[in-house]
């Protein structure tokens, strides 16, 4: 099923999980060193996603940047960002208001990029490795994941991407993302890529 669809279509079961991407201090606060505008509603509307997944008997799983002090992903380091949610930090930690009731799976520790969920890249020799999510859904019983969180134009497209070949059919709940917009439009080609990928982009 491919394209834009309308939010009622979702639908929660025991096959389907809800995949909470990066809702961070660094990311979902105004005080946080790479806070994605619009971040604060993000995290009440994935509140509410989380609530309807439970009631409905779904799975629900989170995704947290761990990364070192230094690391090729950071600015200061050769990469593009600003130093992020670095491990043990406030910026690093679950955003306090954010309902927690499933396992994280922590993502860059090893100083990669971070993007997906399901794997992580070594910005030096650009070689892949797998994270422990996929495993964590298939033991579950999953086939199925929703994908909401920040930022719509980085991890969140990265995971519901990676979701696909990993062998899950994938959805991304617009209302229940926001992105970065490095560049006007990025948002738009983000939910472009991801459709043309055959994930759903729901409104």
């Amino acid at each position: 099923m491919l394209g834009v669809m309308r939010t009622d279509i979702v639908h929660y079961d025991r096959e389907t999980a809800l995949v909470v991407v990066d809702c961070q201090n660094d990311f979902a606060d105004p005080e946080g060193s790479l806070y994605v505008q619009g971040g604060e509603g993000v995290v009440t509307r994935c509140n509410a996603e989380i609530v309807r997944a439970l009631a409905a008997g779904a799975f629900v799983v989170y995704t947290q940047d761990w990364h070192p002090e230094s690391t090729p992903h950071f600015e200061k380091d050769g990469g593009i960002w600003p130093v992020h949610c670095v491990e043990g930090t406030w910026g690093a930690e679950l955003h306090p208001r954010l309902l927690v009731a499933g396992p994280t799976v922590r993502k860059g520790v090893g100083g990669e990029d971070g993007y997906s969920g399901f794997t992580v890249r070594d910005p030096v020799t650009d070689e892949t490795s797998p994270t422990p999510l996929a495993g964590i859904l298939r033991e579950a019983g999953i086939s199925k994941v929703v994908v909401v969180g920040l930022a719509l134009d980085y991890c969140v497209k990265a995971t519901a991407a990676d979701a696909v070949p990993a062998g899950f059919s994938a959805a991304v709940l617009r209302e229940a993302t926001a992105a970065v917009n490095l560049q006007p439009g990025d948002d738009e080609r983000a939910i472009a890529e991801l459709t043309s990928r055959g994930v759903v982009v729901v409104r």
